[in-house]
């Protein structure tokens, strides 16, 4: 594999360009592949109100979603080579009162593959007294659909995959993470409810005209106490490459196997090819699909985004990986141009690939 050089530069300064633009106001991004990093940087701010401060190398950003992957997703299959778990036990086996219309079939799977049947939200933060009583509230929420019949992204699934990981380590899920995957890999800076200052800023809190700093975005996790399997881990991009590095060497992490290659196989393989969207375990299959992973990415990648302007993509067949990391939630969720621009920037990477 070769990589055009001047393409590369071009994909950063389309970076650069969203910046000016106001897409979002800094970012970090990092590029490699197997054997290398290609590009990393970081741009722009981390901060723009109530005051300028520009964005650092060692930034840390609201992953909000990919919090789905990073932690939860893999420390499930972490627990699945230590023979805890499997993919096919049922919710009902941990959570008794997981039961009633369809629910009784539920499977660990179906909380993986986003094919539960749950709703895609509810303002938990709105409905709920406390911690305990959400929990409750999603276990007696009513199906939308029947249990694998499609994919609706839902961050329930992965709130009780959250809990149900903590009945099967015996601790809280932030502390399991570090145990089992952030320690072993090395990220050092990745954790939920972060206590330094250096942490890109999200949305403003109107109560207190503030942004939020270091403080879970997500409402449901910042009502269960910043940490929730669907979100509240925070990273920076030197973190994320380490991440993304072991995903593309198909769990190799330096000299030690963090996970088997046949474990990542499993992980990343398209288990919903005949419904709405292709899915993996946790990850987003490409397939012939739109996605944020753009337009050539080849069909076997896979990937996953955050509502915070986060986003890696994985492509083994090209042998590159991609991890965007924006605050394009500050000043204001509204801003949108995320979406596209994500697909623009992923074909300009793929691009400077020759052979």
């Amino acid at each position: 594999m070769h990589i055009n050089e001047v393409k590369l530069d071009n994909a950063l300064k389309f970076i650069e360009q969203g910046i000016e633009k106001e897409d979002f106001p800094g970012a970090a991004v990092v590029i490699g592949n197997k054997s290398e990093i290609l590009r990393k940087r970081h741009f722009g701010n981390r901060c723009i109100y109530p005051e300028v401060i520009p964005m650092e190398s060692d930034t840390l950003f609201d992953l909000a979603s990919l919090t789905k992957v990073t932690a939860t997703t893999t420390l499930f299959m972490v627990f699945m080579e230590l023979g805890l778990v499997s993919l096919y036990d049922k919710v009902k086996e941990f959570l008794p009162d997981f039961t009633g219309q369809d629910k009784d079939e539920i499977t660990l799977f179906n909380l993986l593959t986003h094919t539960a049947g749950f709703p895609p939200y509810k303002p938990l933060y709105k409905l709920c007294k406390d911690h305990d009583n959400a929990i409750k509230y999603i276990i007696n929420l009513d199906l939308e659909y029947k249990p694998g019949t499609k994919v609706v992204y839902s961050d329930f699934s992965y709130i009780i995959l959250g809990l149900i990981l903590e009945m099967i380590g015996g601790d809280k899920l932030d502390k399991l993470c570090n145990k089992y995957v952030f320690k072993p890999l090395g990220m050092k800076n990745t954790c939920f409810n972060p206590i330094t200052k250096n942490v890109a800023a999200t949305e403003i809190k109107p109560e207190i005209n503030m942004p939020l700093i270091g403080v879970v975005h997500d409402g449901n996790a910042r009502f269960l106490g910043g940490v929730a399997g669907h979100a509240g881990l925070f990273s920076n991009i030197e973190d994320m490459a380490i991440f993304a590095n072991m995903l593309i060497n198909k769990g190799k992490a330096g000299k030690n196997s963090f996970l088997s290659p046949t474990t990542v196989s499993s992980m990343i393989r398209n288990y919903t090819s005949n419904l709405n969207e292709y899915r993996g375990l946790g990850w987003c299959v490409k397939g012939d699909k739109l996605s944020s992973g753009g337009d050539i990415i080849s069909p076997s990648a896979f990937g996953h985004t955050g509502f915070t302007g986060t986003s890696i993509w994985v492509d083994m067949e090209n042998n590159i990986y991609i991890v965007l990391l924006t605050n394009r939630v500050h000043p204001t969720r509204d801003n949108v141009n995320i979406i596209r621009f994500r697909r623009l920037f992923h074909n300009l990477v793929l691009s400077s690939i020759e052979y």
